[in-house]
């Protein structure tokens, strides 16, 4: 099985950029499944049903979030509603939503994704290693295949992750910092692992945001609105190959395209 994740997805440049490729690639790659980060989807911050629907109809099977998954007000109610967007499974019980999914790609094989937030630099959240622990043991015997969305600032959580994890899932790889690392591997007992998968956006730009609009705020101090750039659009992702048998990765394959 070809799995795709697709790393921060920014903006009205990171959805077209998704809706150009991913049925393209789907086909060219022979792509089963794929899971996109969506929490900067809407105009750079948050998700909305309307943005997020507009990934689903582009061929994303789930949608993983981060700190950011709650900043539209209007999508509470769709989180509950839509059990393939997903918020960090390590968020508390009474947040919107859920953080992790089984899914049937195809007659008898299922793909359980888990959507999780690191919390060195991060807004408060529950131990990860612990909730991941927690929904594994709720996941077997339903799920074939884990993929894993670490959304984390530090690359020293997600590589901790990784080994954690390592045996126990088909792939972990990170998510938030907008900037895609080149560590790619799949670790000794065969996990694939990338501690980010980069973003999907506009590179022109500060992690997506307008540059001008953000060296103001370095250079001075001085807070002010935030808007998304729009020049050197590129794709960034992950594509990893899993046997079916195992449930784990046979290989990984760091990508970016520019369009």
């Amino acid at each position: 099985m070809n799995l795709l994740f697709i790393g921060d997805i920014f903006g009205e440049p990171g959805r077209n950029a998704v809706q150009d490729l991913v049925p393209k690639l789907r086909q060219e790659r022979k792509i089963d499944f794929v899971i996109g980060n969506g929490e900067n989807v809407a105009h750079g911050k948050g998700i909305t049903q309307k943005t997020a629907e507009q990934l689903f109809a582009a061929g994303i099977d789930v949608i993983t979030t981060g700190n950011h998954a709650f900043d539209q007000h209007e999508v509470h109610d769709y989180f509950r509603r839509q059990p393939k967007l997903l918020r960090p499974v390590n968020y508390g019980a009474a947040s919107p939503g859920r953080g992790h999914v089984v899914v049937e790609v195809y007659a008898g094989v299922k793909v359980g994704v888990i959507n999780l937030a690191g919390r060195i630099n991060m807004e408060p959240a529950d131990c990860p290693f612990a909730a991941v622990d927690r929904i594994l043991a709720e996941m077997k015997g339903s799920a074939d295949i884990v993929f894993v969305d670490m959304h984390a600032e530090a690359t020293s959580e997600s590589r901790a992750m990784g080994w954690h994890l390592d045996g126990k899932v088909a792939a972990v790889v990170g998510s938030h910092t907008h900037v895609q690392t080149a560590d790619e591997e799949v670790m000794p007992k065969g996990t694939a692992f990338l501690t980010d998968a980069g973003m999907t956006g506009p590179y022109r730009s500060v992690i997506g945001m307008r540059i001008d609009n953000v060296l103001r705020k370095f250079q001075t101090g001085i807070k002010s609105r935030f808007d998304p750039a729009e020049g050197d659009v590129r794709f960034c992702g992950a594509l990893v190959e899993v046997e079916e048998s195992t449930g784990l990765a046979r290989k990984i394959e760091r990508i970016q395209i520019r369009l």
